[in-house]
């Protein structure tokens, strides 16, 4: 489904990403886990056509997306939840998912989309003409992943799902992430809380420094003393 061949993405000058190489099969879920300025974010935005590759190869399907203009990649089945979410706080709830299902093929859907979204957030039912501003931080991520799923995606991209909520909302996410993949979506996920990522994705990549320094399923990465050291504190 999606294939990182050897990619590299620069900033300005600096290069951010170093010959990274990733796999994805239609309807898996993955994580990459990695400290702070790693490049997680910058690695899921040119899977979302946010940052332009300076080497290597991007493809989904086995057709390559290098040259493809940047507000096509939703055209390919992919949706992206941005860190800190990214709503439009003084419209409503409803406009905001609603925002999701602007292209064409999604837009007739809407309807059913919309049902789907409430379906696994049943707290929004009740919030739909809120101001997205007015919900709690975990409410709001609620939204950020209806938005997405409105477009109707195959690919999920999730960019830190959990920072800023509370232990019980972070629970709640990652059930959620769960069903979403089980309803056959597959899903990218970068996280910080690598025991809870490690413990609902097929296989894992360990992004440091730009680079790709391990992979493989949870199981064979937790019996590698630096992982354990690094990412879950055990001395």
């Amino acid at each position: 489904m999606l294939e990182l061949d050897h990619i590299e993405v620069c900033h300005g000058l600096a290069t951010a990403l170093w010959d990274v190489s990733l796999k994805m099969a239609a309807g898996e879920l993955v994580c990459v886990v990695g400290p702070n300025g790693a490049g997680k974010t910058t690695l899921i935005e040119a899977i979302a056509g946010l940052n332009r590759i300076t080497a290597g190869t991007l493809s989904m399907d086995g057709a390559s997306l290098n040259k493809l203009a940047r507000n096509r990649f939703c055209d390919q089945g992919i949706a992206i939840v941005p860190e800190g979410r990214r709503l439009l706080t003084t419209m409503s709830v409803q406009e905001n998912l609603e925002l999701g299902s602007y292209r064409a093929a999604a837009r007739v859907h809407r309807q059913a989309s919309l049902e789907r979204v409430l379906a696994l957030f049943p707290v929004l039912k009740m919030r739909l003409a809120a101001p997205a501003g007015t919900l709690s931080g975990g409410q709001q991520q609620m939204v950020a992943i209806g938005r997405a799923l409105m477009a109707q995606p195959r690919l999920l991209l999730l960019d830190e799902p959990s920072l800023g909520l509370a232990p019980s909302i972070v629970l709640e996410m990652f059930k959620a992430i769960r069903d979403i993949n089980e309803s056959g979506v597959a899903v990218l996920l970068v996280e910080q809380n690598v025991a809870m990522a490690l413990e609902i994705a097929a296989r894992a990549y360990v992004l440091e420094e730009g680079r790709i320094i391990a992979e493989g399923t949870p199981e064979k990465l937790l019996t590698e003393p630096h992982i354990r050291r690094a990412y879950l504190g055990e001395a």
